[in-house]
């Protein structure tokens, strides 16, 4: 059995471009279970949990999985970082690693390794196969995704991709703003900000632009700098565009400039 300590909260979450993911641990740790007030997390692994005194860190390795309520984290291995001041311990890092999948009711987030630092409250997952799925759709990215909570955004980089029916926003970065519900406590991704080139396809249209913000709630996109729409063999060049990620229509605006078409005629 592993000695108690001091209790505190430490957060572990990843993005979808429209899910949070919260994993609470305290210090207070038991071989398989710990608890953050009242709510109890229970951690498990298959073989078994070590506590490394000298290293200030506790191991669960083989299928390890720390769950609270319906938030879980699983991995082959988690480690749990922490510092000794005056009798006590503090955890101030999370490490998941291999085969990392972290859920939280109908939304999964998988990749290769994820670190949650508490002082910072950021959680950042890497790997190959970055993916974050919901209900809604699902957001790839090449590099990472990180959620920070203390500023409620979610943040996928690299080739951030996000997969709605046949309708696709990609861009180098796509930053997802969260509001929670004060009824139901539910979080909810209500704007999307894409930057570092935009490119958007629809069953009918390609638009591309510098940078774009998606409102979730109308599912529209307003996308502006060098704006490009391409259907078919034409071509329109303006300022901004307005898309409809619903019906995968689009309308140009030129702004103070002129809107420019490029119209192919065909014969029969």
């Amino acid at each position: 059995m592993i000695d108690s300590a001091k209790q505190s909260s430490l957060g572990l979450a990843a993005l979808c471009a429209v899910a949070l993911m919260t994993l609470g641990l305290t210090d207070t740790v038991n071989a398989q279970s710990l608890s953050d007030g009242d709510k109890p997390i229970e951690i498990e692994a298959d073989d078994g949990i070590e506590w490394l005194r000298e290293e200030q860190l506790y191991n669960a390795r083989g299928n390890a999985t720390a769950t609270q309520g319906d938030f879980t984290v699983r991995a082959d291995l988690l480690t749990a970082h922490y510092k000794s001041t005056g009798g006590s311990q503090k955890i101030y890092r999370l490490d998941a690693v291999q085969n990392v999948v972290i859920t939280s009711g109908i939304n999964e987030a998988s990749g290769d390794k994820a670190v949650y630092h508490m002082e910072k409250q950021v959680a950042v997952l890497v790997g190959e196969n970055l993916q974050l799925v919901t209900g809604q759709g699902t957001i790839t990215a090449e590099e990472s995704l990180e959620y920070w909570q203390g500023r409620s955004l979610a943040v996928a980089r690299g080739n951030a991709t996000i997969i709605q029916d046949d309708r696709r926003l990609r861009a180098g970065v796509l930053t997802a703003f969260v509001e929670k519900d004060a009824k139901t406590g539910s979080s909810t991704v209500t704007r999307i900000d894409a930057t570092g080139g935009v490119h958007i396809s629809t069953p009918t249209d390609i638009v591309r632009g510098r940078e774009g913000v998606y409102d979730v709630a109308s599912e529209q996109i307003t996308l502006c700098g060098d704006v490009k729409i391409t259907r078919d063999k034409n071509q329109l060049n303006g300022n901004c565009a307005t898309v409809d990620m619903k019906t995968g229509r689009s309308r140009l605006e030129g702004g103070k400039n002129k809107v420019k078409g490029l119209i192919l005629q065909t014969t029969q």
